[in-house]
């Protein structure tokens, strides 16, 4: 029956429902196999459910076609998740949470800040540079060893938004400048350097060949393969404050207003929590949670 169910992703984009998929999506959050076989069974009946109530008795047949969005299963499989338990559901959500770091995206440029620091980067976020012809605004420069690498931050509130070739087109150019300026500088004499362009969705495939082609690393939610903003991301532990159950919105832009934008930050310095005036029995929930996903 469920064969006849398709979804809509927050692209518009169209295609099957796969138990599958779902399956992979919730095994990445870390969650044991069995909670996982449950909410799976609980979803597709919940499915078949909408199916029925949608196209009566005859959803045999070829043309009985349902479309769901696939956000509203994504909060369902969250929802359900969050009832078993919290750090794995919140590892599951990590990609909402990273539209939650807006609407502005200086946010997401402390965190990527954050994340080339978990790389071995040292890191400046929010820099202005003169270029050989003018000033740039750089969002982080990440410098290790000799070599300093100047990357620029796109952040989308939308999943269905990607960047286009015209993103990294543009960021070469003042790339560029900047390079040639710093190469005339007697205090970067022996280092060499390179761009970046990072966005919390995805490139388009014009995007991809173009940074290939040019030199500029880009790294975008699952792009390098193996290697992308998601992988990382649950490879290092750098989970943004957003992925947190046990603070409200408020809470997290305080925070973020403030440069506190993963949970690494708050492990590493509690104290950070006193700009949130919270309870001595919310705090202890809050830090339990963030070292648990640390």
């Amino acid at each position: 029956m469920l064969t006849k169910l398709h979804i809509q992703k927050a692209s518009g984009e169209i295609e099957l429902f796969s138990s599958d998929k779902l399956r992979q999506s919730l095994t990445r959050s870390g969650a044991d196999k069995k909670i996982i076989d449950l909410i799976v069974d609980e979803i597709e009946e919940w499915l078949i459910t909408q199916v029925k109530r949608t196209k009566g008795d005859k959803v045999g047949e070829q043309e009985d076609v349902v479309s769901v969005p696939s956000k509203k299963i994504y909060s369902m499989a969250f929802s359900l998740l969050r009832k078993k338990t919290i750090s794995n559901a919140a590892r599951y959500k990590l990609k909402s949470a990273m539209m939650e770091m807006g609407p502005t995206g200086h946010p997401f440029e402390h965190f990527i800040g954050e994340i080339y620091r978990s790389l071995g980067f040292e890191t400046e976020v929010g820099i202005t540079l003169q270029g050989q012809c003018v000033t740039h605004e750089v969002d982080v420069i990440a410098t290790k060893k000799n070599h300093q690498r100047f990357i620029e931050c796109k952040y989308y509130q939308s999943t269905g938004k990607n960047a286009n070739v015209q993103v990294p087109l543009y960021i070469r150019s003042r790339v560029d400048d900047i390079i040639n300026k710093r190469k005339t500088n007697p205090d970067f004499k022996g280092y060499s350097f390179s761009g970046g362009v990072v966005t919390n969705t995805r490139f388009t495939l014009d995007a991809e060949q173009y940074g290939k082609c040019s030199g500029l690393h880009l790294l975008s939610w699952d792009y390098p393969k193996g290697e992308g903003l998601r992988e990382i991301i649950d490879r290092e532990r750098i989970f943004p404050v957003t992925s947190l159950s046990n603070l409200t919105k408020v809470h997290k832009k305080t925070l973020m207003d403030k440069g506190v934008v993963s949970c690494p930050q708050l492990t590493r310095d509690p104290s950070l929590l006193n700009l949130l005036n919270l309870d001595k029995r919310r705090r202890a929930k809050v830090l339990e949670e963030a070292r648990d996903l640390t």
